[in-house]
């Protein structure tokens, strides 16, 4: 027979087999369970804050050798949750790595970012690629397996992908960009072109999220950095969409959308299947609660920069954060991923004062 907790996620649009954790907070919050206090974890928390992670990364001859090497990548997962004290470890990889498994290979360039020598601007580009092989991302399926492992059921692991559009972004322009014109023009000149690539990566992008669910993920989540750069009119059509075929086609585990920029989709995440919605630092809480309602999880949403301020200024800005979402099926957060430069003394006072929060 189901526990309580597995059968309010079947209603609420996910099968969860609720693993036993010393730690489900996240878990608990996502499915809009009572929590003793709210969960917090925060974006791009296994990284360049901690020296840790700095002493591994040097091991290595760049960054896609720490994503490609399970044993490493799980190392570093589970830091944040040892040296932090997060509620929740995230799989140390990256977006990208989904192109790269559809045949088209990026390069991770220091102080410039991501490059791929090809891009996508034609029929015959597209016939270069395929739906992503699984096989081919192995490294990421083991280091969620081993991190399972090592993290001994003490919280929840969350897996993730880039959202369609995101990763159409990258396969288009080659690289990043303020803009992304390649490949907003793309989708005005070549909107079949357009819809053919995004459904590519889109079957991908399901393929790859089942698989990290297999091997233990507990929750996963869609980002969707470039979501902001494009209308309402075709971020629905060349965005949105593509995160519903993802959502729809997943229900073991709760999921969470965190569309960057796109404040004018709230009423439309209302009705997207998923349990919970990041928000960005620029979107007011109790707002967004007003439309998006309350049958979801809102997730987030601290100005990462404020975590460069005085440990006043931080206790101030994080309780007034955690005022703004009222005790209502909250996930604490940051707008966006920390900053690689802020010092780890900092990050650590945002997660206790959270968590001393009394609702």
């Amino acid at each position: 027979m189901q526990n309580s907790k597995a059968q309010n996620a079947t209603e609420k649009g996910c099968k969860i087999d609720m693993e036993k954790l010393k730690n489900d907070l996240l878990l608990q919050a996502a499915i809009g369970e009572k929590t003793e206090r709210t969960p917090v974890w925060l974006m791009r928390q296994a990284g360049r804050i901690l020296k840790e992670y700095r002493e591994v990364r040097a091991s290595v001859s760049g960054f896609k050798e720490l994503v490609q090497n399970p044993d490493l990548a799980a190392e570093v997962t589970i830091q944040p949750v040892d040296l932090l004290a997060v509620d929740a470890a995230i799989i140390f990889s990256d977006i990208l790595e989904v192109p790269q498994a559809m045949g088209l290979p990026y390069e991770m360039i220091e102080k410039t970012g991501p490059t791929f020598r090809e891009t996508i601007k034609s029929e015959s580009d597209l016939k270069k690629i395929h739906t992503a092989n699984i096989n081919d991302l192995k490294y990421v399926i083991d280091a969620i397996s081993i991190s399972k492992k090592r993290l001994d059921s003490r919280v929840p692991l969350i897996g993730f992908a880039g959202a369609p559009w995101t990763i159409f972004c990258y396969m288009v322009e080659g690289k990043g960009s303020k803009t992304f014109s390649e490949a907003r023009k793309m989708i005005i000149r070549n909107p079949t072109l357009s819809h053919q690539l995004l459904e590519t990566i889109t079957e991908s992008t399901i393929l790859y999220l089942k698989a990290q669910i297999q091997a233990g993920a507990n929750l996963v989540q869609i980002f969707d950095s470039w979501a902001g750069i494009l209308g309402p009119d075709l971020y629905r059509e060349f965005g949105l969409r593509y995160i519903n075929e993802i959502c729809d086609a997943i229900d073991e585990v709760p999921k969470t959308v965190f569309a960057k920029g796109a404040f004018f989709v709230r009423k439309d995440l209302k009705n997207t299947n998923c349990q919970v919605v990041g928000l960005d630092w620029h979107t007011h809480a109790r707002a967004s609660r007003s439309i998006i309602g309350e049958d979801k999880t809102l997730q987030g949403n601290l100005d990462p920069a404020i975590l460069y301020g005085s440990d006043d200024f931080i206790i101030e800005k994080t309780t007034e954060m955690m005022r703004s979402f009222e005790g209502k099926r909250h996930i604490a957060n940051l707008g966006h991923g920390v900053y690689p430069d802020t010092e780890v003394e900092k990050v650590k006072l945002f997660i206790e004062t959270v968590k001393e929060y009394k609702n």
